[in-house]
């Protein structure tokens, strides 16, 4: 096999609103996880240039059975994460709060204190 699963389709909607096929996990010492471009979360839009668009679950799966020994395949990386089966954010985010929500509160108290401690040192 390729050395991955998928998860979507027509009629097994992995994200609500969404028939479009994702990888849900690259296994340990396959041909994708040893290739190593193809992440966990990825959305496949096609297979050796056939659209994966509108199909069910197990004609996708028929595809990628059938799809030969080089295989081509278009994604699109996931923006954002998705509840579901994916164990790992494929984006580099390590997650928590964005630096800028802990420095902007930060500067805004030490300007605060600064003025404070300038106005206190004029009444001296």
């Amino acid at each position: 096999g390729l050395g991955f699963n998928i998860v979507g389709g027509t009629d097994q909607q992995y994200i609500s609103n969404d028939s479009s096929i994702y990888v849900s996990r690259i296994k340990k010492d396959g041909a994708a996880y040893l290739d190593g471009r193809l992440q966990e979360g990825d959305k496949i839009l096609s297979v050796n240039g056939k659209d994966l668009k509108d199909l069910r679950h197990k004609d996708a799966v028929e595809l990628f059975r059938n799809a030969g020994y080089d295989v081509s395949l278009k994604i699109q990386r996931r923006l954002q994460p998705q509840n579901g089966p994916v164990g790992h954010r494929g984006d580099g985010e390590s997650g928590g709060l964005p630096l800028a929500a802990i420095l902007v509160p930060g500067l805004a108290l030490a300007a605060a204190a600064v003025w404070i401690l300038l106005r206190y040192r004029q009444r001296i």
